[in-house]
């Protein structure tokens, strides 16, 4: 197994706005970076879809390996924003 296949995505899939009509959204803030530690639960980011904004928490306690969209990318309901490498 290589050492990808150990981390976990961070998408948007649990945390839509059930009320949405879209399915595309845009990266408004990262809280935080690169390398950063995070606990299960952590709010790691702001996206906003129809003018609500949505905190997307750490599915899993450990470290934010790489940041796949940075903030103003537009992206579609369920795709990857960033891969944890958990603990």
């Amino acid at each position: 197994m290589s050492a990808n296949d150990e981390r976990v995505a961070v998408d948007t899939a649990d945390v839509w706005p059930d009320d949405a009509d879209e399915d595309e959204g845009v990266v408004i803030n990262w809280f935080l970076s690169d390398g950063s530690r995070v606990e299960e639960g952590d709010p790691l980011c702001e996206y906003q879809v129809e003018k609500v904004s949505v905190d997307v928490p750490a599915p899993v306690t450990g470290t934010l390996d790489e940041i796949v969209l940075e903030e103003d990318d537009e992206f579609e309901r369920g795709d990857v924003l960033a891969w944890i490498r958990p603990e």
